[in-house]
């Protein structure tokens, strides 16, 4: 499957680094950026590149030349003009595979490839776009998905938006020509995202490919200095799926936000002072962050399955607010004692799922190749705690300011205590 690059931007945001060689070009550790991605594409078996160039090209150029040395075969096609993210495809239509890979060129990433063809191949959709979570959703277009992880709507970072699940466009993506065949621009210039994709969301055929990898845009000097600690931490390489994972799992209610009673709507969702600093600490280490929640109110018909997805936008949007953002959610929709008003029976089951059972967990380490001995559940109840054990975890209790004399759990009095001593 061909790679395509798109390396022709100015990279006007990074003049104060760099103004005299292209974005993708700026080094981090003594390589650029671009090296680093032909080093994942190689790894990954992907060695037939093309690199569309434009602003200072020959830099590019000049330094890579046809790949050899990099044991893969790069070709090139430059812009005279600028075409914008999207307008080269369709002057390189003819060179491209049925299928390829397009990706920005100023991004740092590792990621199990092989787990996104085959998601690609068994979706049928004309593209999927790698979409992750990440530690500034306000200024990031964001990709609203149904159950089947088809894009139903793109919400551009002026757009307005209400409270969100943190799922950004990440900048890797897997394309048919389909998709550039049904397209009809009315100018050679192209913007991808607005111009092409967008408008094919009532296609059906656009889907999102939700990863915890390690994708990162380098473009802004900020960010260019994150980038650069976390391949001083060894994090690159480490979060790529094929790759054994850590985790904290961490409950909702008490560990994330205040519990009184149960949420059950989005309003009454409040983080607790210092969760927020805490997951952030965690984003910034070599674990994810994975919510493991039992949520009896669907089951008691307190709430219903739309206004708990709200409720975790509501999470995601606070949290997102302060640079902060968790890998995935599970929660337990279950209860089995009977006898709530309005309850819905078909939920009123004696379940896997279900804290203390491990069910969660374990789903989690199968989907994200977690490696259960090395991770902690985190919790305020003992139902956390047992829940932990059983799968295989370390469980910390947090006591918030309660007495709990149980010697064998370890505990701390908040969730920032134990980021603080884990980490």
């Amino acid at each position: 499957m061909k790679t395509v690059i798109m390396a022709g931007g100015k990279g006007s945001r990074m003049a104060s680094i760099a103004s005299d060689i292209p974005k993708p070009m700026i080094p981090l550790h003594g390589k650029p950026v671009l090296q680093y991605q032909l080093e994942c594409l190689v790894k990954n078996g992907f060695t037939d590149i093309l690199i569309t160039i434009g602003h200072l090209g020959h830099v590019i150029k000049d330094f890579f030349k046809d790949g050899k040395q990099f044991n893969c075969f790069i070709s090139y096609y430059e812009e005279v003009e600028p075409l914008g993210s999207g307008g080269s495809l369709f002057k390189i239509i003819d060179k491209l595979d049925d299928d390829f890979v397009l990706i920005n060129g100023d991004i740092i990433f590792d990621i199990d490839f092989s787990r996104f063809v085959n998601y690609y191949r068994t979706s049928g959709a004309w593209a999927a776009l790698a979409v992750h979570p990440n530690s500034h959703p306000f200024d990031s277009a964001l990709l609203v998905t149904d159950s089947e992880n088809r894009v139903i709507k793109w919400i551009n970072k002026e757009d307005s938006r209400g409270y969100y699940k943190n799922q950004v466009n990440a900048g890797i993506h897997i394309l048919s020509k389909k998709l550039l065949r049904s397209v009809t621009l009315p100018s050679e210039k192209a913007d991808l995202d607005r111009e092409i994709l967008k408008p094919l969301i009532p296609t059906g055929k656009i889907y999102a490919y939700p990863t915890p990898e390690y994708i990162k845009d380098a473009g802004t000097p900020v960010r260019f200095k994150q980038v650069t600690e976390d391949i001083e931490k060894g994090l690159v390489q480490k979060r790529n799926l094929s790759q054994k994972q850590k985790a904290i799992f961490l409950d909702r209610d008490g560990t994330i936000n205040t519990f009184n009673s149960f949420v059950t709507k989005p309003e009454d969702f409040e983080l607790l002072k210092g969760a927020a600093e805490a997951i952030r600490k965690i984003n910034s280490s070599g674990y994810l962050a994975i919510v493991i929640t039992n949520q009896p109110v669907i089951a008691r018909g307190e709430t219903d399955a739309a206004t708990l997805d709200l409720i975790h936008m509501k999470m995601e949007t606070d949290l997102g607010a302060a640079g902060a953002y968790i890998d995935d959610l599970f929660y337990c929709p279950h209860h089995p004692d009977k006898g709530f008003p309005g309850e819905r029976p078909e939920y009123k089951i004696d379940c896997s799922c279900r804290k203390p059972k491990p069910g969660m967990i374990l789903a989690a380490a199968k989907k994200y190749n977690i490696e259960l001995p090395c991770s902690y559940m985190v919790g305020d109840d003992m139902r956390d705690a047992r829940a932990g054990i059983a799968a295989g975890c370390i469980p910390i209790f947090l006591t918030n300011n309660m007495p709990f004399d149980d010697t064998s759990i370890k505990s701390f009095n908040a969730l920032n205590d134990f980021v603080e001593y884990i980490i």
